[in-house]
């Protein structure tokens, strides 16, 4: 089958634009992984026009893009949270927190990352200090509260880090193509 009639097949331009739309989808959604996504879509775009319009090396600075979309993700709520000393239990109270936010609706999507990590942090502090007899439960709350906070804000801004990566990305694409 020759080449130019593969690559110029409609069906492939659709799944690029659903592997896009599914990733910027998933830059909001944890259990999505919206930038690989995205990329996908962007690569198979380029591929699809034989590279013609978009070389490697737009496709290079768009990778490069989405590798540092990806790290945002990871880093921004880290940090949020190592700022306020936060215990690991903390971070993976935040893990599990953002996935249950997702089979809660928006609201628990944003509010769950936040309880998670103020659980995780509560229950550290509990434990470190021989149970919930000897806990001096005013300064634990209070820690908890300063913890999961840091990890929320660092969460939200790591994700508003990555949409603006991920539109940057998608951006870069169509000024090549298009332009």
């Amino acid at each position: 089958m020759d080449a130019l009639i593969v690559l110029s097949n409609p069906a492939w331009w659709v799944v690029a634009f659903a592997l896009v739309a599914v990733g910027l989808a998933g830059t909001v959604l944890p259990m999505l992984p919206g930038t690989v996504l995205v990329l996908a879509g962007l690569v198979l775009g380029a591929w699809i026009d034989d590279f013609g319009r978009v070389s490697g090396w737009t496709l290079g600075f768009i990778g490069l893009l989405a590798a540092l979309a990806w790290a945002t993700d990871y880093l921004a709520a880290m940090l949020g949270a190592k700022r306020a000393g936060a215990s690991p239990l903390a971070l993976l109270g935040a893990a599990l927190g953002t996935v249950l936010g997702v089979f809660t609706g928006f609201v628990g999507l944003l509010f769950m990352p936040l309880a998670g990590a103020m659980l995780g942090e509560y229950w550290t502090l509990q434990r470190r200090q021989g149970g919930f007899a000897g806990l001096n439960h005013d300064a634990a709350g209070r820690q908890a509260v300063r913890v999961g906070v840091a990890t929320w804000v660092g969460l939200l801004l790591g994700t508003v880090v990555k949409l603006v990566l991920v539109f940057l990305m998608v951006g870069v694409f169509a000024t090549a193509y298009w332009f």
